[in-house]
């Protein structure tokens, strides 16, 4: 089963998130801030960090790229409502997914099981 680290501060967004990757299959920890997801990202293996990029404490961005550092393999996909955030993702980690805010979340599980799809596609894992 894929595993995804959910990092995502507000409340009712990360629930909605998880639930939605959850029925559609995958197994999802979710956590409410960077600081918080980096000791599970050393303890744990995981194949997706879907992190939301403003954050307090650490921003998604940073948390991104200290998971890269830790787990070079793992995918990463950020969530934001900050077309200016999202330039600025896009430049400090060019293979990372960006996924707009507002979005429906049939459209975040497509992007997560599109990014899999392809993985078994090519038969790479």
């Amino acid at each position: 089963m894929i595993r995804i680290l959910l990092a995502e501060d507000d409340q009712v967004m990360r629930e909605y998130l998880a639930r939605a990757l959850e029925r559609s299959g995958y197994a999802v920890v979710a956590v409410d801030r960077g600081t918080a997801a980096l000791p599970l990202v050393e303890a744990e293996s995981f194949d997706l960090l879907l992190t939301d990029i403003v954050m307090p404490e650490m921003d998604g961005i940073e948390l991104a790229q200290r998971a890269g550092e830790i787990r070079p393999e793992m995918r990463v996909m950020f969530i934001t409502g900050f077309a200016a955030v999202t330039l600025k993702a896009g430049k400090a980690m060019p293979q990372a997914r960006v996924l707009s805010k507002p979005f429906h979340l049939r459209d975040l599980v497509m992007e997560v099981d599109r990014m899999f799809e392809m993985e078994s596609a090519t038969g790479q894992h």
